[in-house]
């Protein structure tokens, strides 16, 4: 079977051939070898229609291999998990997350047939709840398979869908519960296994109980064959109960430290498997889910917490040691299991080291080994875990029972499949026995099926044979079978697993056939199920079987403190304790121990007991059947391993249904059905008026053996392989028509296209000769032309060129001779200034000889002179010395002289210094001078001698200081003239780079201008899409405002109902409390996501104009920064070269080299200037561009950031001192951002203010949705109930004191009102006060009569108080809306109802205008909850728009009232202002649309996939194909099915009733909008979840009946109403179906092409495409992998299905009446004759 392939023949087969040429699906050749001895061929294969078929009974050749590849095709390549075979549906584990169990599939499942939709689930789950509801029998499904096949997964679903399709009472909430109940059964008997990761290890079987309306009232839970063992050991790689774990993940968790967990490594009951860890579980919140779905249950909180106290308590006892103490006695200490449970610890630990012996006379403590105690502990272990399963499943059933008896119920099975390993003990057994009764009742359904098939049809039966496991489960249950041997052994003192081997085999072997003896073995057995060959190891059975705990420990137990602990073992019985006396002893022993053994019943027994009573229940209901495979071993997502899918069809019997199918007459078509597909094969005479008889002699004629078909009452039986047969015929038949056809066509083609040649050829012929002959007359006319021509040419040549050459000559003269004049003068030129070149350099050459021999000479001198003064001053310091005696003799004349030496020594100048500071001193210290003058005399030679010295030393200095100046002066030429060069050259290039920067900045302005109109353009972008985005989310929030009065509605209605029940009823209080507080609730959530949405509306808008202003002005400002640096850094640089230009200017003023007066400094200063004057004409402009630039950032910033430091832009200051003078240039740019986007603003503005009024109005419509339900609790109903008139009582007193606080501006206005009413006199004061009937309608009738009346009629009608409630039981309750609309005006009752509203208002009657519009709105929607056909809301809803449309039209507000005329703005209400009212009448129009909608869908509904896609409007484009036992809906055109004209029928029903009724055009449009959504909506739904439509000839009609509704929308001028765009998916689905699907270019062009489908849609149209003839081809899976891959970039929905429930926000766009109201006439046929015109 691994290596079965697909293959065709290649070369005809003859017998006695010994190889068969095949080729390969990958067009690979190969030669298969036959067996020359059997002969056997290989099975032939389905067609290719039949590939992938939904139902394998469906197939023409039924056997292993068709079913593998059927199950291959549609598993790994078209990625569909179920299929039908006959009543069982295959489900096949993906390995993977899939998108196919929401809440829109359950909507698209629910209602439908089954086969008529692809396999699934619900399609089972559906067909059991339709059955039950129709047939008022109890269903049940059965889920079964291997572990790790999906069967807890499968049950779950299956429960999901009744939950979502039946519901329950707000009080009861069931279905959650029963939803609940899943995780909690999940954590406490799944694990882990080597095979699936949460293995159920538990039977279970739950019955959902249902009442009379076929709501869930109640579930109840049965479980069977808890795997206790699992307890207290774990293979490798398998993991204990999840909740063990769950508890040690929440170790750290406060409320868990008292029980002392950790780790699970440190518990050997969670540690032997290895692998704690299941991948992508978190078992910590796996613990949250399920202590959430305990509390949902109603298990409390210490409830819980006791129930992970005590299973704590199972995991410390394992952690028990057993230590032995000697050769029959052990030693323990269970100190942390007994502080958990609350027991004893002697007691508990007495018992687990003792057990009890009880013989005759005496009870005996006995010790036992330590294998003996520790296979007690973990029989304990077991034991307290099966009756917390117990006590958790009881506390279930508690909490999902109901009080009230079920009506009918649904059971669904989980249980475990058919189980063999390598060692098989007491569990596979069990497993193995209820698969076999399971096995029996299947095929017993099955035959009764087949049976119930053939006696309708009236076929003869003939016995088909099948298996029987009847002989088997004798083997097992019977007397003297193995459970009664096993129960006998296990009641024998000294029975063991050996012993009651040896009785199987005494008794068994060679007696049954089902009972076989290994050959290796004696301690095991073979039983031969229906599956395969089982053998079983007997070591364990007796234990497991007996189950037996220690009783003295159960009785510890019982004594502990901890009630829940005690509470567990309340059910067994305990023994009574032996007395004293020997006899009465004996007695009571052997009662308790007989009670005892009678309610200790082994297990094999309660299993086959509980087994029966299974059976009875599922023989007593209706069975569906859900067989989950496991594709491989290894969990790789879509991909199945033959072998192993072969071994669990055939376990799970979906072989056997085969088998039995093929051997009867699996192939089954009705006679129209046969009809359909094969009348191709038919031939003239053989069309029949009786189809029956037409398709009875085409199968005569073409099936020669009766035998391989039976004519049934409506259906044609086929044998195995006949409709293969039949197909290829049938394609033969069209094969050999196309070939005709084609011959035909290529003939026609052929000699059209030679016809067509030879004519272009004649045709080609005579152009051709003409042109030849026009060519040569052509050439001779040009060659004569030619000859002339060249004559005159050659003449105008050569006297040319004798021009030429005497110009040229003339000219060559003229300029050698004026080259030779030129070259003379030059040598003379050059000769005179040689000569005075030689001069000038002569004389400077002599007088710089002069000029350095006279510096040479001063030089000369000066050294002389130097070398003389040095030879003088070294004399007379020699002559200093001399004179020391005298400093001694006068110390104080001594330092004055030194003081003397040392100024004379640094300058002469300080000589007179010196004399001053003496003359100064003697005439401030004449005392001292006094003292001094007889030294002064003696010393005044000293002083003369040293007076002359000194002026010595001065002429000295003087000479040597001229020497210096004149050698500075020589310096300061030479860096005057270098610094001129310097500073002329840095000149030049200072003004070379200022022309370089104005150029730059010059650009940079250029470039500025253009991003300024970028950025204009782009912000005109950005308010155009602004104002798409406000529109779209304008739209939104009216969607969801709308969506929030419809659930106001249904509310409404549901509080409606309910106290409708409440009145009939009073015993429902209880329940209306609690759907009140359910209502709160949900007005609550209401309220909350309305307030959520508003302000992420606010966030939203303010980010998005955040984010876009950023988005698109991000690069105009990058780039104008950049600018702005290098303008920045330019102008720096001249700064720099400025300063550094300054600095050695100042320099050379420091160092008095340049004199102020000097030329070359005025020179340089006069450039200077020049130089300054252009910086600052530059820096000004660099100025201007920067505040503009300023400006442009301040703009940004506006959007971008709310403030902007300016000091970062002005660095020197200069900025803020132009910004004065810059205002100026903001101000332009400003204004011309503002006339671009002026026109934008007003359209936003008008739209932000639209929006606004919409918030407005949700919040006020919430504001009554929260008050109407937040009232105290014991008033809760009686007050809502009263709610609508409190809140009407409360306006009217708010309109009373408004109309107290305006009673004397009244009074003032009385005066200016008396001559107004003397005009209508005293007949109308009459018509206000009077009181009576009579005088009403007298009075009325005069009216009517006077023509003078009817001149001043003001357009109101007035009536009687106590006329109120006829008035609106005549206009609105009784009124009939297809007589009004055809015979009187439209919208007659909303002007009646608005002419009297008109009176109200101007009689000030606040009272009664109240009261009219909240009685007319109430009215209406009663009216339209007891008559909601479509005529009566069509005509209510045109009549509540036009009572609108008169409120805003007469509301006296400027923007409508420039759409009346004179004289309706004459009759505008004075009064009141009903802007309010308008906004509930724009509701309650709005609820009307909706539920007009709805009333459209229902009757829509089940006509959209009949006419669309299952007539056939295109004969003979659609074929039939074969069915199987799950019966379609036929895909032809049937007596009473639906077809498209049908409905288009119906929509002229409903387009021409909106406008007879008065509708605005703009309504009609949104109503055909949504019709046509949702007729594409159903549509593709049904096209995705049916893989038989998918095919060419499908889209084809698709597209056919698409142009119809689009001819429908062109004749009523209805293509601008986006009904056409809402058809768009639906038209691009048939377009995919139709387009060639193989090349790239293919999936470029559907990538294109489908761009309002989704990803996930176009590749599940593309998996599910079929051919349905044999000239169509599959699509590849490379060609859909590589349009996901071109779609992977795609953002969009991952929901699979179009949502058909929506709504469109609706508008009720102004639409002025110009019907005058004066004008209206009130037909007498309304008996209105109580209302009087005014």
């Amino acid at each position: 079977l691994n290596k079965r392939i697909s293959a065709e023949l290649t070369k005809d087969y003859k017998p006695g051939d010994p190889v068969l040429h095949l080729q390969l699906e990958d067009e690979t050749g190969f030669e298969y070898k036959l067996d020359p001895k059997s002969g056997v061929l290989p099975p032939l294969r389905n067609p290719d229609i039949l590939v992938g078929e939904n139902d394998l009974t469906a197939l023409s050749y039924l056997h292993e291999p068709a079913v593998l590849h059927n199950l291959r095709v549609r598993f790994t390549d078209s990625k569909l998990i179920y299929t039908y075979c006959g009543i069982i549906l295959v489900a096949i584990n993906p390995y993977e997350s899939l998108s196919i169990y929401g809440s829109d599939i359950i909507s698209a499942y629910s209602g439908q047939n089954m086969g008529d939709m692809d396999p699934h689930i619900f399609a089972v789950s559906e067909e059991a709840y339709k059955q039950m509801a129709r047939d008022e029998k109890n269903q049940s499904i059965i889920v079964s398979g291997e572990s790790g096949a999906g069967k807890t997964v499968s049950a779950k679903y299956a429960m999901r869908y009744f939950a979502t399709v039946s519901g329950s009472s707000a009080e009861a909430r069931v279905e959650e519960k029963v939803l609940a109940s899943s995780p909690i059964m999940e954590a406490i008997g799944n694990a882990k296994t080597t095979r699936n990761d949460n293995s159920s290890r538990f039977g279970k079987y739950i019955e959902i109980g249902f009442d009379r309306n076929h709501h869930i009232i109640g579930a109840n839970m049965r479980t069977y064959l808890l795997e206790k063992s699992r307890v207290v050991f774990q293979a490798s790689e398998e993991r204990n109960y999840h909740i063990f774990y769950q508890l040690c993940a929440c170790a750290h968790l406060p409320e868990f430290e008292p029980l002392k967990l950790g780790s699970a490594d440190d518990f050997p009951y969670t540690n032997q498997g290895r692998s704690p860890i299941i991948e992508g579980v978190n078992d910590l919140k796996e613990m949250e889910a399920t202590r959430k779905a305990f509390s949902l249950l109603g298990i409390t909180e210490a409830h819980q917490m006791g129930l992970f106290q005590i299973l704590s308590a199972i995991l410390h006892l394992g952690n028990v040691e057993v230590k032995e103490r000697g050769s029959s006695s052990c030693g323990i200490s269970v100190s942390l299991f007994c502080d958990l449970t609350e027991v004893s610890y002697e007691s508990m630990a007495h018992w687990l080291c003792h057990k009890k012996l009880k013989t005759a006379t005496e009870i005996l403590n006995k010790p036992v080994t330590r294998l003996e105690a520790t296979n007690g502990r973990d029989a304990l272990a077991k034991h307290i875990y099966a009756k917390i399963f117990s006590w958790i499943v009881s506390q279930v059933n508690k909490a999902l029972s109901t009080s009230s008896k079920p009506h009918s119920f649904i059971g669904v099975l989980d249980i475990y499949g058919f189980e063999t390993f390598e060692v098989n003990s007491f569990e596979q057994f069990c497993i193995n026995y209820a698969n076999e009764k399971l096995q029996q009742q299947f095929n017993m359904h099955v035959f009764k099926l087949e049976q119930e098939e053939y006696m309708k049809e009236q076929i003869p039966w003939t016995l088909i044979d099948f298996y029987d496991n009847q002989p088997c489960i004798n083997l097992i249950e019977a007397k003297m079978g193995l459970l009664d041997l096993l129960d006998e052994e296990c009641t024998m003192p000294k029975g063991s697993d050996d012993s009651w081997a040896q009785k199987l085999y005494n008794t068994h072997l060679k007696k049954s056939s089902h009972f076989e003896k290994p050959r290796m073995s004696n301690k095991a057995f073979i039983i031969l199920h229906f599956a395969d060959k089982v053998e079983y190891q007997c070591d364990g059975f007796l234990e497991k079987n007996k189950d037996t705990v220690n009783e003295e420990q159960i009785n510890v137990l019982k004594a502990s403190k901890f009630d829940l602990l005690v509470e567990l073992f309340q059910d067994e019985e305990t023994p009574a304790a032996p007395s004293s006396t020997a006899p009465p002893g004996r007695a009571k022993l052997g009662r308790s121990t007989q009670s005892f053994r009678e309610h200790k019943k082994s297990v094999g027994l309660q299993f086959r007991n509980s087994l029966h009573l299974l059976m009875d229940t599922l023989n007593a209901t209706t069975p569906h059947y859900v067989r989950c495979i496991k594709p491989n071993d290894v969990k790789a997502p879509f991909m199945l391993d033959p072998h192993r899918a072969v071994q669990q069809l055939r376990a799970c019997g979906v072989l056997e249904t085969i088998r039995i199918s093929s051997a009867g007459f699996p192939s089954r078509w009705t006679y129209q059905e046969f009809f359909s597909r094969y009348r191709v094969l038919m031939r003239q005479k053989e069309f029949l008026s009786d189809r029956k008889l037409t398709c009875q002699s085409v199968l005569e004629r073409l099936v020669q053996n009766k035998d391989k078909y039976q004519f049934g009452k409506t259906k044609i039986f086929f044998r195995a392989g006949q409709v293969a047969y039949l197909e290829k015929l049938r394609a033969d038949k069209l094969r050999a028509a196309c070939i005709n056809i084609q011959k035909t066509i290529r003939c026609w083609l052929a000699r059209k296209k030679y016809l067509r040649i030879r004519q272009a050829t004649i045709t080609l012929q005579k152009y051709t000769r003409g042109h030849q002959a026009r060519c040569l007359c052509k050439t001779l006319r040009r060659m004569r032309a030619t000859v002339i021509f060249q004559k005159y040419t050659r003449m105008w040549a050569a006297r040319r060129q004798f021009l030429r050459q005497r110009t040229a000559a003339v000219l060559i003269q003229r300029l050698l001779r004026g080259y030779t004049a030129r070259l003379e003068y030059k040598r003379l030129v050059c000769e005179r200034k040689a000569l005075l070149i030689q001069r000038w350099v002569r004389g400077f050459l002599a007088r710089w000889r002069f000029r350095r021999i006279k510096r040479a000479v001063v030089y000369l001198q000066c050294c002389v002179r130097r070398m003389l003064a040095r030879r003088e001053l070294k004399k007379l310091k020699i002559e200093a010395r001399s004179v020391e005696h005298y400093k001694k003799l006068n110390f104080g004349m001594e330092n004055k002289i030194m003081q003397l030496q040392r100024k004379l020594d640094e300058q002469h100048k300080e000589n007179r210094e010196l004399s001053e500071q003496t003359r100064q001193m003697e005439s401030h210290s004449a005392t001292e001078l006094e003292k001094l003058h007889m030294q002064l005399k003696t010393l005044q030679e000293v002083e003369v001698e040293s007076r002359h010295r000194g002026d010595l030393v001065t002429s000295l200095q003087e000479e040597l200081e001229l020497v210096r100046q004149e050698l500075e002066k020589n310096k300061e030429v030479i860096f005057i003239y270098f610094l001129k060069r310097n500073i002329l050259f840095y000149l030049f290039l200072f003004i070379e780079h200022i022309y370089l920067s104005r150029y730059k900045m010059t650009k940079n302005i250029y470039y500025f201008k253009i991003s300024i109109k970028k950025i204009l353009s782009n912000l005109t972008a950005i308010c155009r899409w602004l104002l798409k985005h406000l529109q779209a989310q304008l739209n939104e929030e009216r969607f969801r405002y709308q969506n929030l009065l419809t659930e106001h509605l249904k509310l409404e209605e549901r509080y409606a109902d309910l106290r409708s029940e409440k009145e009939a009823d009073a015993g429902q209080m209880a329940a209306d409390v609690s759907l009140l507080l359910k209502l709160q609730r949900r007005v609550a959530e209401l309220e909350k996501e309305k307030m959520d949405l508003q302000s992420e509306m606010d966030t939203k808008e303010e980010q998005l104009e955040l984010e876009q202003t950023k988005r698109v002005l991000g690069a105009e400002r990058d780039y104008e920064a950049l600018k702005r640096q290098e303008l920045e850094s330019d102008n720096k640089k001249l700064k720099k070269d400025l300063q550094e230009l300054r600095q050695s200017l100042s320099k050379g003023s420091g160092s008095k080299l340049a004199s102020p007066g000097g030329q070359a400094y005025n020179v340089l200063l006069e450039q200077l200037n020049s130089t300054t004057e252009e910086l600052e004409m530059r820096k000004e402009e660099v100025l201007i561009l920067r505040s503009q630039l300023v400006n442009h950032e301040a703009f940004k910033h506006k959007v971008v950031s709310p403030t902007l430091d300016l000091h970062e832009l002005n660095e020197d200051g200069e900025l803020w001192m132009a910004y004065e003078s810059l205002k100026e240039t903001n101000r332009i740019l400003v204004s011309q951002l503002q006339t671009q986007g002026q026109t934008h603003e007003k359209e936003v503005e008008g739209l932000r203010a639209e929006l606004l009024q919409l918030r407005a109005e949700l919040d006020q419509q919430q504001q009554m949705l929260s008050n109407s339900l937040e009232l105290p609790h014991d008033a809760r109903i009686q007050a809502s109930l009263q709610h609508e008139i409190s809140r009407l009582t409360q306006q009217n007193m708010d309109l009373l004191e408004q109309m107290g606080k305006q009673d004397k501006m009244i009074r003032k206005l009385k005066k200016h009102l008396k001559t107004y009413m003397k005009k209508f006199g005293e007949a109308e004061g009459v018509h206000i006060e009077q009181s009576s009937p009579e005088n009403m309608v007298g009075e009325s009738g005069r009216t009517v009569s006077i023509v003078r009346k009817e001149r001043d009629f003001q357009g109101m009608l007035e009536y009687r108080r106590e006329d109120e409630s006829k008035l609106f039981k005549i206009l609105i309750t009784e009124l009939k809306p297809r007589g009004v609309a055809v015979n009187l005006v439209t919208g007659l009752p909303a002007y009646i109802l608005f002419m009297c509203l008109r009176h109200a208002d101007y009689a000030n009657d606040d009272q009664r205008v109240s009261i009219l519009l909240n009685s007319s709105i109430n009215t209406i929607k009663n009216v339209l909850k007891k008559r909601g056909d479509f005529e009566t809301i069509s005509f209510w809803l045109a009549n509540t728009c036009r009572f609108l449309h008169c409120l805003r039209q007469y509301s006296g507000e400027e923007a409508y009232a420039k759409h009346n005329t004179p004289r309706q703005n004459e009759h505008c209400l004075t009064n009141f202002d009903l802007s309010e009212y308008r906004q509930v009448l724009s509701d309650l129009a709005i609820q009307i649309y909706q539920q007009l909608i709805r009333v459209i869908e229902n009757i829509l509904h089940p006509k959209i996939a009949p006419a669309m896609l299952e007539q056939e409007t295109i004969q003979g484009v659609m074929g039939v194909k074969p069915t199987g036992m799950r019966k379609r809906t036929p895909s032809f055109n049937e007596e009473g099915s639906h077809s498209l004209e049908s409905i288009l029928k119906q929509l002229d029903v409903f387009y021409y009733t909106l406008l007879q009724h008065g509708n605005d055009t703009e309504v009609v449009r949104q109503v055909i909008k949504q019709q046509f959504y949702v007729i594409c909506s159903v549509t593709l739904n049904n096209l995705l979840l049916r893989k038989d439509m998918c095919s060419w000839s499908k889209g084809l009609q698709i597209r056919y009946n698409v142009c119809q509704l689009e001819e429908w929308l062109l004749d009523k001028d209805l293509q601008g109403s986006g009904a056409r765009e809402s058809l768009e998916p639906l038209i691009q689905a048939a377009q995919l179906l139709q387009i060639k699907k193989k090349s790239q270019d293919d999936a470029e062009a559907i990538c294109t092409m489908c761009t309002a489908l989704t990803t996930e849609q176009i590749v599940k149209i593309l998996r599910l495409y079929t051919p349905v003839n044999e000239f169509e081809e599959r699509v590849s899976i490379s060609f859909i992998k590589s349009v996901q891959t071109l779609l992977k970039d795609r953002k969009e929905s991952s929901q699979l299905l179009m949502d058909a429930k929506i709504i469109f926000p609706v508008t009720f766009p102004f639409n002025p009446s110009p019907v005058a109201l004066e004008t209206i006439q009130i037909p007498s046929s309304l008996n209105l004759s109580f209302l009087t015109r005014v």
